[in-house]
């Protein structure tokens, strides 16, 4: 019996060294995890974005009076569509006339004079020429007030020319084609204080600008075709096209983005400006970039990287990212195509950490 038991014992114990035995083995082959990789390679990053804009006219100008006086006639409404230079409203300040009549009179007596003195010092000139006539000092006194009579009209002359052209202030006109979008005055309004609303708004809206706010990291990429499509609320159903025309050239501090503005043609006057706009842009990169699947890249508090596979061992690739494409990002940092890229890493996963790749289709 004792024999038996032994025999037993010895049986049990082998087999236990067995199973400890297979057990270590299958630890040793769990530490080498088999991970589905990806090769890198470089692809168009394309994106297209949709961003608020603002409309604006392409020209907007208060109109106001220059000079002090009262509303006599007034030629516009507001919706009214005026031209270059018309006519739409006049002031009236009789003192400006009044004025405008005393520096006429002026230049005739400045003129008189003049011609007085100037037909006195040809005398004396022509008298002078025979010795002893007349003293040097008497035909330079008489040419002094030639002179002198001379310059009081040329003043009289440019002051008259002057209120001359204050005078015309008295028609408010057009400073280019539009609409007149607000108005300030009735007929009778006392106008031409510093700190009154202005008389009129207008709008140059055959054209209109739309400004948009570029977020900094789609401002070194192209725009496709330099055009944009845009909807209103106004026509929710209806696209517009918008032609680039210039960018501001500086990124807002607040905001981290750069305002593009565009053309939008408005022949019919459909559009208003102030209204505000959705905005759809297509951009791409100029050369092809290195993209990856989103699920590629690792973000942490600290920092966003992919973990790249060199001889069957990882490590940690601290990676920039570019274009969100969706299910693609593009990656920037110490990358290149042909590395074999894990598709779907963790934090766990260190660096240094021996894997098996295994190809993903």
């Amino acid at each position: 019996m004792r024999i038996t038991i032994a025999l037993l014992l010895l049986i049990a114990l082998a087999s236990c060294n067995q199973n400890q035995e297979k057990i270590a083995a299958k630890k040793e082959e769990a530490k080498t995890d088999s991970v589905k990789v990806f090769v890198l390679t470089l692809d168009s990053a394309k994106k297209t974005l949709s961003l608020p804009g603002e409309l604006g006219p392409n020209e907007n100008v208060q109109i106001r009076a220059k000079i002090q006086g009262y509303i006599r006639k007034l030629n516009v409404d507001i919706g009214s569509k005026v031209s270059k230079g018309q006519v739409l409203a006049l002031i009236d300040a009789p003192e400006i006339n009044s004025r405008v009549q005393e520096f006429n009179e002026k230049i005739k007596a400045a003129r008189s004079r003049l011609q007085s003195s100037k037909d006195y010092y040809e005398r004396i000139n022509t008298a002078s020429q025979t010795d002893g006539v007349i003293a040097p000092s008497e035909l330079q006194r008489t040419k002094n007030q030639m002179m002198a009579d001379s310059s009081d009209y040329n003043a009289s002359v440019f002051a008259a020319s002057s209120y001359r052209l204050v005078g015309s202030y008295l028609a408010i006109v057009a400073p280019f084609n539009g609409v007149i979008t607000k108005r300030n005055i009735e007929v009778g309004s006392f106008v031409g204080n510093a700190n009154e609303k202005p008389l009129f708004e207008l709008e140059d809206n055959i054209t209109l600008r739309l400004s948009v706010p570029v977020p900094e990291i789609y401002t070194g990429a192209l725009l496709l075709d330099n055009s944009c499509e845009l909807t209103t609320r106004s026509f929710p159903d209806k696209k517009f096209k918008a032609k680039l025309i210039r960018k501001a050239g500086s990124i807002d501090e607040e905001t981290r983005s750069e305002v593009w503005e565009f053309e939008v043609p408005n022949a019919n006057r459909e559009l208003k400006a102030g209204s505000y706009a959705d905005v759809k842009l297509h951009f791409l990169r100029s050369a092809q970039s290195l993209v990856v699947p989103v699920s590629a890249v690792v973000t942490t508090l600290e920092k966003k990287f992919v973990i790249k596979i060199a001889g069957n061992t990882t490590h940690w690739v601290d990676a920039r990212t570019g274009f969100n494409m969706g299910d693609k990002v593009e990656v920037f940092g110490e990358l290149n195509t042909g590395d074999t890229i894990v598709l779907k890493p963790t934090e766990e996963l260190k660096a240094g950490t021996k894997v098996i790749p295994k190809l993903s289709n």
